[in-house]
């Protein structure tokens, strides 16, 4: 179901149930808009008006026919104090998926309309409780796989990359108004500021963003996690080591080479990330139809991994067909693995790649070593921290891109003394592809494809 958010009616009132679906001890059914506490009292038997503003109260839901239909809570938020910015009402309902739905049919019966996919959210942005980055936060929040992805999300929502956002704006917005008032009053002489000086802000200020940009890097590995992807020729220890990463018996291990037919994929944490894992059917010279399948799955799960672990058997040494793996894998995201080395091997050829590690899948030695390699090819400078605000989302990324290259037209053309009213036009188009991050200017069909992402209910 696509959310399209025209034609937006302030103050409509929508409902939706809130949690997920499924069975447990409460649900939520959430109400919003400018008729919720009439919508509710018509279904609740206390006294829905004579509630003060966030309080919680006991009592019955009853349908248009006077059938009682759940015992609930029914917590009241009004206007600006509740998440919409809006009257809101919450009914606490039990958690069955059969009783949830029925408490929200009689609510959408007394007058409601059925939320659509992050309506709610839309209600907070287009009420002013949010901005646009603010709103993609919460569904970040929400999907976020481990505690750094958490971390970023929440962050973001406190308003740390709209604040940054912002700041780009005032400084742009300055340098703007006195490129519009040399256009505006050629013949007055103004001297706010030399075109040096203009210059040096500018540049001050696209260095910033730049590395706002370069960001996007760690902040996409914490949003979406990593996918591994394992490759070698066949029995070289795969699937033992794929077993040995996750901790569990998860592939075949077998004497017989080409028993892994297929990709086979599982997820772990790792390191505090979430990883997505593929052992490969092992790649040779094959004549059988289905081993040459699995081996074209193998190739193409090599390519679209985001790191790739090239298993050697230490025990048997470096072959040809191992020579021509190596000669295929890209080295910049490839960790090269001498595995089976409880066997004793001896003369080991010299191998010039970046990364390297010997390790016992079977035994679970040097499991260790290849954590913090994965980590170093990661963390390209270093692991972010806690204060370091990284943007995650790829339409941030691209708006910053374009603002960036306005601005390094303007720098082009005071450099050549280019008369201003031409930098202008760059000037507004960099800080209309900042407005875009926060929502200040933002199309229709983007802003439909924002909250198409997120659940009904949030």
């Amino acid at each position: 179901m696509e959310f399209i958010h025209q034609p937006y009616y302030p103050g409509e009132t929508i409902a939706a149930i809130a949690t997920p679906p499924g069975e447990g001890g409460v649900a939520i059914i959430r109400i919003s808009g400018d008729q919720s506490l009439e919508v509710a009292a018509k279904i609740f038997s206390g006294s829905i008006f004579s509630y003060r503003s966030h309080t919680a109260h006991y009592g019955q839901i009853y349908n248009s026919s006077g059938e009682h239909v759940d015992d609930v809570l029914v917590l009241i938020m009004l206007g600006k104090r509740s998440y919409t910015g809006e009257n809101t009402v919450e009914i606490h309902c039990h958690g069955g998926s059969l009783i949830t739905r029925k408490v929200l049919e009689v609510v959408l019966a007394a007058g409601a309309r059925a939320a659509l996919p992050g309506e709610f959210t839309f209600k907070a942005y287009m009420n002013g409780k949010i901005d646009l980055a603010q709103a993609e936060a919460v569904q970040e929040l929400i999907c976020a796989k481990n505690e750094k992805a958490l971390g970023a999300a929440e962050s973001q929502l406190k308003g740390s990359l709209s604040n940054r956002v912002l700041a780009f704006q005032s400084t742009l917005t300055q340098i703007a108004a006195i490129l519009e008032a040399w256009v505006d009053f050629p013949e007055e002489g103004l001297e706010f500021a030399t075109m040096d000086e203009l210059d040096q802000d500018l540049e001050r200020t696209a260095k910033d963003m730049e590395k706002l940009v370069n960001s996007f890097h760690n902040g996409k590995i914490l949003h979406d996690g990593l996918s591994i992807c394992l490759i070698g020729c066949p029995n070289v220890g795969k699937s033992s080591l794929m077993n040995a990463l996750l901790d569990k018996d998860r592939a075949i291990v077998s004497p017989i080479p080409g028993t892994t037919r297929d990709v086979l994929e599982d997820h772990l944490r790792l390191n505090g990330l979430h990883i997505k894992l593929s052992d490969t059917a092992g790649i040779r010279e094959a004549n059988e139809s289905v081993e040459q399948e699995g081996i074209r799955r193998s190739k193409k799960a090599m390519q679209e991994a985001d790191l790739i672990l090239l298993v050697l058997d230490a025990h048997k040494g470096l072959e040809k067909e191992d020579q021509e793996l190596l000669k295929q894998v890209p080295f910049h995201k490839t960790i090269v693995i001498w595995n089976k080395i409880d066997l004793n091997p001896r003369n080991l050829p010299c191998l010039e790649v970046p990364f390297l590690v010997h390790l016992s899948a079977k035994e679970k030695i040097g499991l260790e070593e290849l954590h913090q390699t994965i980590d170093t090819i990661i963390w390209q400078d270093g692991p972010p921290s806690k204060e370091e605000i990284l943007i995650t989302n790829v339409r941030h990324k691209e708006a910053l891109i374009e603002s960036i290259e306005s601005l390094r037209r303007v720098q082009i053309g005071l450099r050549h003394q280019v008369s201003p009213e031409f930098l202008t036009l760059d000037m507004r188009q960099s800080l209309l592809e900042l407005g875009k991050i926060i929502g200040t200017n933002i199309s229709e069909d983007i802003l439909s494809a924002i909250f198409s992402k997120f659940c009904i209910g949030k």
